[in-house]
C-alpha cells in the first residue's frame, strides 16, 4: 500500500449525517433509506430480518466454532499475515489496525497502532473474537464474507451503534473452485478516513494470494481428468468427473447428454468448468465431498433426475484424492455402489429459504413477496427481477444462488440466464424443433426461452 504514510489522517465524522438518520429509521423498522449504498442497505436487511443482531450490541462475542481447515487454507493465512505485517507500520502511522480473519469471521491476528489496538480491545476487536455479520452485523470483515471485492464500511454504516466511530475496509479470499470464503484481510481506523489506496491494496493482496490457489486448482483438474481416464478404461458405465463444487471437469459421450455439457472436453481451469444445472447432482457431490473429507474410503450412491430422462437415474459417487487432498468425485451413471445417501442430507446443501426477495430501486430497498416475482434474469454482472412493480435489480448478483434458494418454493431454472416462477407461467409456445418458450403472467407478457437441455425438466415440472 504505497503512499499510505504520505496521507494525512482526517476526521471521518462517521456518526453524523444522512446515513446515521437512515440507520435510526431502519432500526425502528422503516425500509425507505435514501442515501445509503445498496451494499450497506442489503447488509442491514440481513442483520435485521435474517440474523436479528441487536443494533445496540457493544462488543463482539467470543468465537465458539472452528472450521475444518484444508492445507491450502494455512497457506492463505500465512500469505495474508505476511502482507498485513508488511504494511502494519504504515497503517500504524495513521492510527490504523490490520486484521486477518478465518471464514467464520474469527480474528486470527492483528497488527498496527498500539493505542488503536488497545481501544479496539474495548470492543473485542481482537484475536479469538467473532466479527461475522450474524455475530455483530454490518462491518468490514463480516460483510466481506457476504460480498465480492473490497467492502468499505464507514461510520454509521456499521449495524451496531457502538462501532459507528470506526471506518474499515475488508476483502475476502475465496476458494477458486467453490467460491466459498477462506479468510478476510481488513484495515480499520478510529474516527479517521482510510487512505485512498486502501481498497486497491486489498484487491491486489487478494489477487496475489489467490495465484497459488488457481495453480493448485488447475493441477487438481488435470489429476481429475487422469483419474477419469483410468476409471473409464476399467468400466463401460457412463462416467463424469466433477470437482468439489459439483462442476463438471470432463464427461464421456453418454454422461455429457445426461449432464447437458460438452462431451470428452476437459475443463481443467476452474473458471471454465460446467455447471450441469442439476441441483440434485450438485447437492449429492457436495455431500459426498463432506463425507469423503472425514472418511477417504467412503463411496456412495443415490438417484437424480438427469437431462432428457423421464425417470430418476442411479449414480455412484467415488471420491478422488491427490496427495491425501480431496480434489473431486467420479460419477458413474447406472451404478449403485456404496452407501445410499440419506434423503434428508443428500437432497440439499442446507440453505434458508427466503421469505422475501430483496431488490433495489435507486437507493430504496424493495422487499418482494415471492408471488410478486415472475422471473429472474441474469444480465451482465447483475440479476433483474420481472415483478408486479416493474423491472427491479436484485440485491443478489448470483443467479446460481437464487436458483438454490428458490428451488423448493416453486421456482425453476429453465435457462442459464433465467429462473422462473412456475405459478406465473401463462402460456407455453412450442417451436418447430421442439423448443419451448414460456409466456409469463406479468405486466408485459414477457417471453422466456427454455434451453434444450431443460425442456424435459420443464415438462416434468408442469406435467405436460
Amino acid at each position: 500500500m504505497r503512499d499510505v504514510h504520505r496521507l494525512e489522517p482526517t476526521s471521518a465524522d462517521p456518526g453524523s449525517g444522512s446515513v446515521l438518520a437512515a440507520w435510526e429509521r431502519f432500526v425502528q423498522g422503516e425500509d425507505h433509506i435514501p442515501g445509503v449504498r445498496p451494499l450497506v442497505a442489503i447488509s442491514w436487511h440481513r442483520c435485521r430480518e435474517q440474523y436479528r443482531v441487536d443494533p445496540h450490541l457493544t462488543e463482539a462475542p467470543v468465537a465458539v466454532a472452528e472450521l475444518d481447515r484444508k492445507p491450502e487454507h494455512d497457506v492463505v493465512f500465512a500469505e495474508l499475515g505476511f502482507r498485513a505485517a508488511s504494511v502494519a507500520h504504515e497503517v500504524g502511522n495513521l492510527g490504523g489496525v490490520v486484521t486477518v480473519t478465518d471464514a467464520t469471521g474469527r480474528i486470527l491476528a492483528e497488527w498496527g497502532d498500539q493505542a488503536t489496538l488497545a481501544r479496539a480491545g474495548d470492543f473485542n476487536l481482537a484475536p479469538w473474537f467473532c466479527w461475522s455479520e450474524c455475530a455483530v452485523g454490518t462491518n468490514g470483515m463480516g460483510t466481506a464474507l457476504e460480498a465480492h471485492g473490497p467492502v468499505p464500511i464507514r461510520g454509521a454504516e456499521h449495524w451496531c451503534q457502538a462501532f459507528h466511530d470506526w471506518v474499515c475496509a475488508g476483502i475476502a479470499v475465496r476458494d477458486v473452485v467453490t467460491r466459498e470464503p477462506i479468510a478476510v484481510l481488513n484495515i480499520c481506523c478510529w474516527r479517521r478516513q482510510l487512505p485512498a489506496s486502501a481498497e486497491s491494496w486489498l484487491a491486489n493482496a487478494v489477487t496475489m494470494t489467490q495465484h497459488p490457489l488457481k495453480r493448485r486448482a488447475r493441477d487438481s483438474g488435470a489429476e481429475l481428468v487422469a483419474a477419469y481416464t483410468q476409471a473409464r478404461g476399467r468400466s463401460g458405465a457412463a462416467l463424469a468427473a466433477v470437482d468439489t463444487a459439483g462442476k463438471v471437469v470432463i464427461a464421456d459421450d453418454m454422461a455429457s447428454v445426461l449432464l447437458g455439457v460438452p462431451a470428452c472436453t476437459p475443463a481443467v481451469d476452474p473458471t471454465l468448468r460446467w455447471n450441469p444445472g442439476l441441483p440434485e447432482l450438485i447437492a449429492a457431490a457436495r455431500f459426498a465431498t463432506s463425507q469423503a473429507a472425514h472418511n477417504p474410503d467412503w463411496v456412495g450412491s443415490t438417484q437424480i433426475f438427469a437431462h432428457l430422462a423421464d425417470e430418476p437415474t442411479s449414480i455412484s459417487i467415488r471420491p478422488v484424492f491427490s496427495s491425501g487432498h480431496l480434489i473431486g468425485n467420479l460419477i458413474s451413471f447406472g451404478a449403485s455402489d456404496g452407501t445410499q445417501l440419506p434423503q434428508a442430507e443428500g437432497s440439499a446443501h442446507p440453505c434458508v429459504q427466503p421469505r422475501r426477495l430483496v431488490a433495489m430501486r435507486e437507493n430504496r430497498m424493495v422487499l418482494l413477496r415471492l408471488p410478486e416475482v415472475s422471473f429472474a434474469e441474469s444480465q451482465g454482472n447483475d440479476v433483474w427481477f420481472s415483478t408486479d412493480q416493474g423491472r427491479l435489480r436484485a440485491a443478489s448478483s448470483s443467479l446460481d444462488k437464487l436458483d438454490s434458494e428458490l428451488a423448493d418454493v416453486g421456482f425453476l431454472r429453465v435457462h442459464r440466464r433465467y429462473v422462473v416462477n412456475l405459478s406465473r407461467i401463462r402460456e407455453i409456445e412450442r417451436g418447430l424443433k421442439g423448443e419451448l418458450i414460456l409466456i409469463m403472467d406479468d405486466r408485459t407478457n414477457e417471453m422466456v426461452p427454455v434451453s434444450r437441455r431443460n425442456v424435459s425438466v420443464v415438462r416434468r415440472a408442469l406435467d405436460i
